[in-house]
C-alpha cells in the first residue's frame, strides 16, 4: 500500500515557517535587530532600499559568532538562547525559537558576515532561496552584518501581497522606533535609500528615550510597583489621544507586544476622559518575573500570555488610574508634584466646606457614596507597599482649584482666576460637566442616583428597536437615574430624571442616552455607560453663556478639588489653561 504521509523537504518546511515569521520587511528587521540586542550590541544600523524588498541590511557591533556557530545559525531550531524545556519558563532574551534566520534565508538571497571579538578572520554564510549554504572565511568588522536581498524572489505570490514602498517603509520605521524605545542605551540608526531618516542616540534611561522619540508631547511619567508587578509609563494628555492604539506602545519585560487587553486597560485608566476606542500617546513598560510570562505563544513573539492575566490587568489599572488623575487632573496635592525619585504627595481630599453652588452641579442629595474597595488579585495584592512617582519633564506648580482666587467671568463662559505663580482660565461648562459626570458615575456605581420625578410623564416617539432596548434595560437605566418605560411598540414614557440634571431638556436627555446605549449594542450596555453618563452630564451642567456669581464660581472651584481628572471634561477637552506671571511679564515687555 502506498504511503500518504511523508516528511516535508527542508526547503519547503523553511518556506512554510517563513510564512509565519516573515510577513513583510518589517518582520525581518524586528528579528534581526532583536538578535543584535541579544548579542550585546551597543550600536545597530539598519539600511533599506525600496521599502526593504530590494535590500535590507542590519549591522551591529555585538559579540559576533564563531565559524561553526555561524554555519549552524541558518539551520532550523538552532539557537543559543535555550538548552532545555525548563528554560522556556525563564526567557530573558528576545529570541529563542531558532526559526528566524533559516526562514529569512528561504525566501531571499541571504548573506551573513560575522567576527568574534579577538578573532583574526570573520565568517561569511550565503544562502539563496533556501538552497545549500556556502560557508567561508572573510574579512569583517567585529560584530555581525546580515544582508537580505530580493525578498520573496522565489515566492512571487507572497511578494505581490506586499504594500507600496511608502507603506512598507512606514512599517519599518515603526518597528525600529519600538525596538529603540525598549533598548534606550543602544544607538540605532535607520537609513532609507542611502539617506538617514531616523536616529536614536544612546539615552541614560527609558524616560529620556521616550521623551526624545515623542518630542513636543507633554508626558506624565509614572513609576510604581504592586507586588511583583512593576509599571513604568510615560503617557500623553487626554486631548492628544488617537482613534487607534498605534500611538501607544506596550512592552512586557522589554519586549514590545500587541496586547489589546493591556492597551484597553491603559485607556480605561484615564477614567471617563477618553471615549471608547481612543488611546493615549506614549509607552508603558510592564515588568514581571519571567516565570509568570509565557512568550512562546506566537511565532513572531508579538504576543505573550500571563499566568494571572486578570491580576496583571487589575494591577496595571490600579497603578495608572490614580496617578494619571493626579497628573492630568489638577487634583489636590501638597504643592508641586513629587520630585524625580520621590514619593507622590498624599491625596489631600476635597475641601470639607459645604459647597454653596446653587446650580445642579451640586444637586446630588446627600453625601457622595464611597468608592468600591480595591478587589485586587491575590497575586498582586494592594496591601503590599506600593512606591510611585508622577512627574513631568518640566514640573509646574499645580495648586488646588480651591486655592485659586476668582477674578472675573469673561464672555459669560470663562472663569479668570489668580494663583500663586500665574493666571488660570477655566472653561466653566467643561468644569461643571466634569463635576457632574464624576458625581453621576460615583452614584451610579453605588446604585444611588437620586431621581427627580416629572410632574407629568413625557411620551416620546422612538424607533422600535430603541423602545425594545428600554424594555430590556429598564433596570440599568433606572440605576442611571432615568425612569423610562415602554408604553407602545414605538413609544416610551419618561417619568423621572436624575436630580442632578433637572435643568437639562428631558427629551434631549433620553434621546441622546438611548443613542449612546444603542450604538454600543445590547450586549455592551456597561461599556457605553461612561459615554451615556458623559452625555447626561453635558446636558445637565452650567452652559457657556450662563452668568455665575462669585459664590457660584468659587463653589465650582471647590467642587473640582474632589474630582478625578478635574483638568479635563468627560470628552477629553481641557478644563483649564494657565500662564505664569513670568510669561505674562515677558509678553508685556517687563522682562
Amino acid at each position: 500500500m502506498t504511503r500518504k504521509i511523508a516528511l516535508l523537504p527542508a526547503d519547503l518546511a523553511n518556506q512554510i515557517a517563513a510564512g509565519e515569521v516573515v510577513e513583510r520587511p518589517a518582520s525581518i528587521v524586528k528579528e534581526l535587530v532583536e538578535n543584535s540586542l541579544d548579542a550585546g550590541a551597543r550600536r545597530v544600523t539598519v539600511d533599506v532600499e525600496q521599502g526593504g524588498v530590494t535590500l535590507l541590511r542590519v549591522a551591529d557591533d555585538g559579540e559576533g559568532m564563531s565559524a561553526d556557530d555561524a554555519a549552524l545559525s541558518v539551520e532550523r531550531h538552532a539557537t543559543s538562547k535555550i538548552k532545555a524545556l525548563a528554560d522556556l519558563d525563564a526567557i530573558h532574551s528576545y529570541g529563542f525559537r531558532g526559526e528566524a534566520l533559516p526562514s529569512i534565508a528561504s525566501v531571499s538571497r541571504f548573506e551573513l558576515r560575522t567576527r568574534r571579538r579577538g578573532d583574526e578572520l570573520g565568517t561569511r554564510v550565503k544562502v539563496d532561496g533556501g538552497g545549500p549554504r556556502s560557508v567561508g572565511a572573510c574579512g569583517a568588522a567585529e560584530g555581525t552584518v546580515v544582508e537580505v536581498r530580493d525578498l520573496f524572489f522565489n515566492v512571487p505570490a507572497r511578494r505581490k501581497f506586499l504594500r507600496s514602498t511608502a507603506a512598507e517603509s512606514a512599517q519599518l520605521t515603526e518597528v525600529c522606533e519600538a525596538l529603540a524605545l525598549g533598548a534606550p542605551t543602544v544607538s540605532m540608526r535607520l537609513s532609507r535609500d542611502g539617506k538617514i531618516v531616523r536616529e536614536w542616540l544612546p539615552a541614560p534611561d527609558l524616560a529620556t528615550r521616550v521623551r526624545a522619540a515623542l518630542a513636543g508631547e507633554e508626558l506624565a511619567e509614572i513609576h510604581a510597583t504592586r507586588g511583583p508587578l512593576e509599571v513604568h509609563a510615560l503617557l500623553g494628555r487626554p486631548e492628544r489621544a488617537r482613534a487607534a492604539s498605534t500611538g501607544l506602545r506596550v512592552f512586557v519585560n522589554g519586549r514590545v507586544v500587541k496586547d489589546r487587553a493591556l492597551s484597553r486597560t491603559v485607556a480605561q485608566a484615564y477614567g471617563g476622559v477618553l471615549e471608547a476606542g481612543r488611546y493615549p500617546l506614549g509607552a508603558v513598560f510592564v515588568e514581571l518575573p519571567p516565570e509568570r510570562v509565557d512568550v512562546n505563544v506566537h511565532p513572531q513573539k508579538a504576543e505573550v500570555r500571563f499566568s494571572d492575566g486578570r491580576g496583571v490587568l487589575d494591577g496595571v489599572f490600579h497603578v495608572l488610574s490614580g496617578e494619571l488623575a493626579r497628573a492630568f487632573g489638577l487634583t489636590p496635592s501638597a504643592g508641586r508634584w513629587a520630585p524625580a525619585g520621590g514619593a507622590t504627595p498624599p491625596f489631600a481630599g476635597p475641601s470639607s466646606a459645604a459647597p454653596t453652588l446653587r446650580r445642579p452641579v451640586d444637586a446630588v442629595a446627600g453625601p457622595l457614596p464611597a468608592p468600591a474597595p480595591d478587589a485586587a488579585s491575590p497575586t498582586y495584592p494592594a496591601t503590599e507597599p506600593t512606591t510611585s512617582r508622577v512627574s513631568f519633564e518640566h514640573e509646574p506648580a499645580r495648586p488646588r482649584f480651591s486655592e485659586l482666587v476668582f477674578l472675573a467671568q469673561a464672555r459669560g463662559s470663562y472663569l479668570v482666576c489668580e494663583g500663586r505663580e500665574g493666571l488660570y482660565v477655566l472653561d466653566q461648562h467643561a468644569a461643571a460637566e466634569r463635576v457632574t459626570f464624576h458625581r453621576l458615575k460615583q452614584a451610579f456605581s453605588a446604585r444611588a442616583v437620586a431621581m427627580q420625578p416629572l410632574l407629568l410623564p413625557l411620551v416620546l416617539d422612538v424607533p422600535e428597536e430603541d423602545a425594545e432596548l428600554v424594555e430590556e434595560r429598564r433596570e440599568e437605566l433606572a440605576a442611571a437615574g432615568m425612569d423610562v418605560r415602554r408604553v407602545a411598540p414605538s413609544k416610551v414614557a419618561l417619568h423621572g430624571v436624575p436630580q442632578l440634571l433637572v435643568r437639562a431638556s428631558p427629551e434631549r436627555l433620553v434621546r441622546d442616552l438611548l443613542a449612546e446605549v444603542s450604538r454600543a449594542g445590547r450586549a455592551k450596555f456597561h461599556d457605553a455607560i461612561d459615554l451615556a453618563l458623559a452625555t447626561m452630564a453635558c446636558h445637565g451642567s452650567v452652559r457657556a453663556g450662563d452668568r455665575l456669581s462669585r459664590d457660584e464660581a468659587e463653589a465650582l472651584l471647590r467642587a473640582l478639588d474632589g474630582v478625578d481628572f478635574a483638568g479635563h471634561c468627560p470628552h477629553g477637552r481641557p478644563v483649564v489653561t494657565a500662564m505664569t506671571f513670568a510669561e505674562l511679564e515677558r509678553r508685556v515687555g517687563r522682562r
